[in-house]
């Protein structure tokens, strides 16, 4: 790395994201190129900073992180990715790494372990936890079958995210607003949830959304 490692960070948590800031600063092979508490707001900083790397969480002001791992990866692909999220670890890691992104880590973890992280990543690494990494290399060489899966890791990204705007009380119009989909389409998306996660009704599923919310802040 001979010239400073440029960082976009992406977060919409202003405490969390200035501590991501500071530590980043501090480094005299890194600097900071910009910041974003948003997805909309995110392609713009990108755009106007060119950043060869991006710490982004899941969850944004308006969007999801995933959307914009996806998204920078097929148009600058030689642009390294951190998720910082405390979501589950074991629900969206994998999920992270097949938009595109090359590590993850857990915000508890963050203040210790972001500049390692950054380190590796641009070392050509992928930077998982240790517990993590064996999962993901077990279920690599096959280790479990489609059978040993929880029902959540059957979601598609896009069910997911429609599964955690019902668990924030959304309805089906403001998660169609949101996400600029039809309302045609996101009732479709709740059909496939009550199938997959296998629940009888509309009110058992945004029970089981706001429980799972509840459980996973």
């Amino acid at each position: 790395m001979d010239s400073p490692v440029r960082v976009l960070v992406i977060d919409d948590h202003p405490l969390i994201r200035r501590g991501l800031v500071d530590l980043i600063s501090r480094e005299p092979d890194m600097r900071v190129s910009g910041e974003a508490e948003g997805l909309t707001e995110a392609f713009r900083v990108f755009n106007e900073t060119q950043p060869s790397f991006v710490i982004v969480d899941i969850t944004l002001k308006d969007g999801n992180g995933l959307e914009f791992i996806k998204e920078i990866k097929a148009r600058c692909p030689h642009v390294r990715m951190l998720v910082s999220s405390m979501q589950d670890e074991t629900l969206y890691a994998e999920r992270c790494l097949r938009a595109g992104a090359r590590g993850y880590i857990n915000k508890e973890e963050a203040a210790e372990k972001i500049v390692d992280a950054i380190r590796e990543i641009m070392a050509g690494k992928v930077f998982l936890s240790p517990e993590l990494l064996d999962q993901v290399l077990y279920r690599m060489v096959g280790g479990e079958d489609a059978s040993g899966r929880l029902p959540m890791d059957s979601l598609t990204d896009r069910e997911l995210e429609v599964f955690e705007l019902i668990g924030d009380g959304q309805t089906t119009r403001q998660i169609a607003d949101r996400l600029d989909l039809s309302h045609k389409t996101i009732e479709t998306y709740k059909e496939n949830l009550k199938r997959k996660l296998n629940l009888k009704n509309a009110t058992e599923l945004n029970r089981h959304a706001v429980q799972w919310k509840l459980e996973n802040k």
